[in-house]
């Protein structure tokens, strides 16, 4: 089963106000764990980004004057994602965006229902309790010290973690070592037991009491099938 971990930076909050994005990073999933494969870039998305976005990712406008624009990454992009599923933290935040980039030049956006939130996975699990990326990370012991600002590529590495941890991941991987470990027990053991020289037939005689009391039993029975 292939899966994509998915995240992206921006210019701003809205997309439909023309913010942009300016990073975006992939990460491939087969079977729940990631294969090594990436996809990342940062983008020029031709206009100034937002102070307060600044102040999250940290990446400023002069940044992203020689990185290329959207454009010239799409192909690349669409033919990493394919059709997996993507696993996203706020999806619907992310989607947003990369609909208003594939729009813009003439593709097919994206269903949200091809995405699995990572935010609402979190808040059914942990009813009540923080579910950012930062206090996930604590509740499953992942370190992210280095994470001071967000970042597409590190906020997506992180993000593979935590999905392994919410869908049991790490457990389902010890219970299918122990079922495996098992089932071998269960089917080398017979093996070994065919190989095994027959044991002796061991006949045991009745005593002369046993004789005795069997013959007072059957007396007390009417027409016991035994004498017939």
């Amino acid at each position: 089963m292939r899966e994509i971990v998915l995240d992206t930076e921006t210019t701003g909050l809205d997309p439909e106000a023309g913010h942009r994005i300016i990073e975006i990073a992939a990460i491939e999933l087969v079977n729940h764990l990631p294969t090594g494969r990436t996809f990342h870039h940062f983008v020029n998305p031709e206009r100034e980004v937002h102070a307060e976005a600044q102040a999250i990712h940290g990446i400023k406008t002069q940044d992203l004057v020689d990185k290329p624009v959207f454009a010239s990454i799409v192909a690349e992009l669409l033919e990493f994602l394919s059709d997996a599923k993507l696993v996203i933290h706020n999806a619907e935040f992310d989607v947003k965006f990369l609909n208003r980039e594939l729009k813009e030049l003439g593709f097919p956006a994206i269903p949200l229902a091809r995405a699995i939130d990572t935010v609402q996975m979190a808040r059914l699990k942990f009813p009540g309790a923080p579910a950012s990326l930062d206090a996930l990370c604590q509740r499953f012991g992942i370190d992210n010290a280095h994470r001071t600002l967000h970042g597409a590529l590190l906020d997506a590495e992180l993000l593979s973690e935590v999905y392994l941890e919410l869908i049991g991941g790490r457990q389902a991987a010890m219970v299918l070592e122990a079922t495996v470990e098992t089932s071998t027990i269960i089917v080398s053991a017979p093996a070994a037991a065919r190989q095994r020289a027959p044991r002796p037939i061991i006949v045991h005689e009745p005593t002369a009491e046993e004789l005795a009391a069997h013959t007072a039993l059957l007396a007390k029975l009417k027409n016991p099938l035994w004498l017939s």
